[in-house]
């Protein structure tokens, strides 16, 4: 496909849209939960989308020192937004920024050592957590596509309608259209769907309204950091989390694009997020890592330029900069958004199940690796109370269905497989005999 000025134009604007809720809701969420005004809530909602756009470029612009090369969309973690509030509220807001600005710069600094930690992913490895971020997922499409759960009307047949409305415009447009149609059937999908929903009276304006039009990035915008060791190492921890669910989104976009990743390619990546955690220290805003939903649109448009990232890269930036126009994308209902989410969480899935095609599953050891680690991750989705009694420091572990997944598979490859064939994983392929 050729990709003109306006198809990456409207293929950049598709993965803004994938991505754009589930970047608002965590502003939204810590704010709420620190107090803060709503001036306050409405920086801080325009600078993390902003620093969303810049994250994102980063990563994508590959460098001597930085970048990992590949299409992805770099967003806040949602494994920082317990921890935050805490913070917050224990030791103030400017100690959250403090905690942010020191882990950002460990991830600078430590890049290279976590990216010689490639030996602990093979494929039963980051097929196993690309399959685990897919499934953890679902449960947030489909509680979206019912409406939400703060609302009323959760499950009403409005909100089911719409959201598997949503959800079949998609398909119909992904069987009859063609070429570039069929590139942005999410695109296509969401528009649809919010014009019929303002049919029902599901679309409000209001926020539009009472945007303003412009405003100003601030350095240390709610006042000078302060150091605190407890909301350090507790932030250095939630670093750490995200490099592994970034690095499972790593691979699986390294084998959407045909590119085999190596320890360098992993270190310019997690440098990368590292510059962008410290950004979101210095201009209040986030620690920042890589978004899944956006792995599954490449998948599912076959879209793999550099382009068009750099391009949603912009327009975050614009949007973040334009508060009035942002929130045009905050009048698309939850019930089309979560339409669109099972469509590209569930690509995820499939992509991850694609990748453990390539292990060897004649083994014992890679059939129990996948069991257990993939029971993990959605048994802690689904029972998230389970670890209630554990200390609150291991919080950003035990409560990540994604991290206990993927802890579950490394820890299990290196007592089944690291001894036994060393070298095998050194190279991340797999047997011979299956290759």
């Amino acid at each position: 496909m050729k990709l003109t000025k306006g198809k990456i134009a409207s293929l950049g604007l598709q993965h803004v849209l994938a991505m754009y809720a589930g970047a608002v809701v965590v502003p939204m969420i810590v704010g709420a939960g620190i107090g803060l005004t709503n001036a306050q809530l409405t920086y801080l909602i325009s600078i993390d989308i902003l620093m969303c756009g810049i994250a994102s470029i980063l990563q994508v612009w590959r460098n001597k020192f930085t970048g990992i090369g590949l299409p992805v969309v770099l967003g806040c973690t949602f494994t920082a937004v317990g921890p935050m509030i805490s913070i917050g509220n224990n030791y103030g807001i400017t100690s959250i920024y403090g905690a942010i600005l020191i882990s950002g710069l460990l991830v600078v600094l430590l890049a290279k050592f976590f990216s010689k930690m490639i030996i602990l992913f093979p494929p039963v490895v980051t097929g196993s957590v690309v399959t685990i971020i897919g499934i953890t997922l679902i449960p947030t499409a489909m509680n979206d596509l019912a409406g939400g759960t703060d609302n009323s009307e959760f499950g009403s047949l409005t909100n089911l309608g719409l959201g598997f409305g949503t959800l079949l415009i998609i398909l119909l447009i992904f069987r009859f259209g063609k070429g570039f149609i069929q590139s942005i059937a999410i695109l296509l999908g969401i528009v649809v769907g919010t014009v019929i929903a303002s049919f029902f009276e599901m679309v409000d304006l209001s926020t539009v309204a009472e945007s303003s039009w412009f405003h100003i990035p601030t350095l240390f915008h709610y006042g000078t950091p302060k150091f605190h060791i407890v909301p350090i190492l507790t932030m250095v921890l939630v670093a750490i989390v995200s490099l592994v669910e970034s690095t499972g989104v790593y691979f699986a976009l390294g084998d959407i694009c045909d590119k085999k990743l190596t320890d360098k390619n992993l270190e310019r990546g997690y440098r990368a997020e590292g510059i962008a955690i410290l950004l979101g220290g210095l201009f209040n805003s986030f620690p920042y890592t890589t978004f899944s939903q956006n792995v599954g649109l490449v998948q599912l448009s076959g879209v793999r330029s550099k382009k068009v990232i750099y391009t949603a890269g912009v327009m975050l930036i614009m949007l973040g900069l334009v508060p009035k126009i942002g929130a045009l994308t905050l009048i698309i209902p939850k019930a089309v958004l979560g339409g669109a989410m099972v469509a590209m969480f569930g690509m995820v899935i499939a992509y991850g199940i694609k990748m453990l095609s390539k292990v060897d599953f004649s083994s014992q050891e890679n059939l129990l690796i996948v069991a257990c680690a993939i029971g993990m991750g959605l048994g802690v989705t689904t029972v998230p109370e389970i670890f209630t009694s554990l200390p609150n420091s291991l919080r950003p572990i035990t409560e990540s269905g994604i991290v206990v997944g993927s802890l579950t598979a490394i820890i299990l490859n290196v007592i089944f497989n690291f001894r036994k064939k060393p070298m095998q994983q050194m190279t991340n392929e797999p047997d011979k005999e299956v290759a």
